[in-house]
């Protein structure tokens, strides 16, 4: 089976269109050859992708965003699936949540971030109520590499990081939240979602696959808003198949910088995408799980 496609998007939960065409960029790989641009807005962006599927269905798509919330908050909404809620956030419930002052829309407070504080029943000995499996496993992971050096570098100090943080320093869940429109487009268009759903990569029908992606992971340790950082990390990497117009992007833009990294991490090991299974753990068939090499 060969990979054909590859796309890594590092998203954005802008309002503006502006915004969003330029924080929204997709870097990608296509058969050895990298291109890395923005200019689309979300809705933009997944009519691409949907288009990209048609001609090469042997396709990975990795998004920078949570595809779901702990199960526990899935089941207090009545859903058994993350696809009905999806459903129920593209409706309008997703923006409700992010309507943090509207006198006709009462606040749910365990949405929070600037200029609210993280609310009391996710403090303490219950912050972990505010974190999926997957974030505790992200943070928890740089202490279980430690035979192996460069995967500990690439992990060197992940910090988890909750949905309903919609405010604030490295926020997640604004985007997130706006992502699940789109995320259900392109799972009503044919794509498969790990880990709710098998790969069918090599399959004689195949079908494109959708991640979920934390930037943080795939970089590993570098200072992403310095230029100089990201040119020193980019020569050190000797990434092969790169024009100097996507390095050129890379070193003037930070989340340009993420989308081609994680694009040509992804590359490095595309092999594995084939190998996906469904989790069969209950809590992650709601919670999902953020990709990253050696995972399954």
């Amino acid at each position: 089976m060969e990979l054909e496609r590859i796309v890594a998007v590092d998203w954005s939960g802008r309002v503006d269109v502006a915004g969003q065409r330029r924080h929204i960029w997709a870097g990608t790989w296509t058969r050895g050859r990298v291109t890395l641009e923005a200019g689309r807005t979300r809705d933009e962006l997944v009519e691409w992708l949907i288009a990209m599927a048609r001609e090469t269905p042997r396709m990975v798509v990795s998004l920078d965003c949570c595809f779901s919330f702990p199960a526990w908050f899935l089941a207090e909404h009545g859903c058994a699936t993350v696809f009905e809620f999806w459903k129920k956030v593209a409706a309008g419930q997703g923006e409700r949540w992010l309507a943090r002052e509207c006198e006709e829309i009462e606040r749910d407070v365990r949405f929070w971030g600037a200029p609210h504080k993280r609310p009391e029943e996710f403090c303490g000995a219950n912050l972990h109520r505010m974190l999926r499996l997957t974030d505790v496993d992200n943070k928890v992971t740089p202490k279980l590499v430690g035979e192996d050096p460069e995967r500990a570098a690439k992990v060197h100090g992940i910090t988890p990081k909750s949905p309903f943080q919609i405010g604030g320093s490295g926020s997640v869940g604004t985007g997130s939240l706006r992502a699940m429109p789109s995320l259900l487009r392109l799972w009503q268009a044919g794509f498969r979602v790990w880990p709710f759903e098998s790969s069918r990569l090599a399959s004689t029908k195949p079908q494109p696959l959708l991640v979920e992606m934390y930037t943080r992971l795939l970089t590993g340790a570098v200072k992403k808003s310095n230029a100089d950082a990201r040119k020193a990390y980019l020569v050190a990497k000797k990434y092969e198949g790169l024009s100097r117009g996507a390095i050129a992007k890379a070193l003037a833009s930070e989340d340009a910088f993420d989308a081609l990294v994680c694009c040509m991490e992804m590359a490095r090991f595309h092999e594995e995408f084939a190998q996906l299974k469904a989790t069969k753990n209950e809590t992650l068939r709601l919670e999902g799980i953020t990709w990253r090499p050696g995972i399954h």
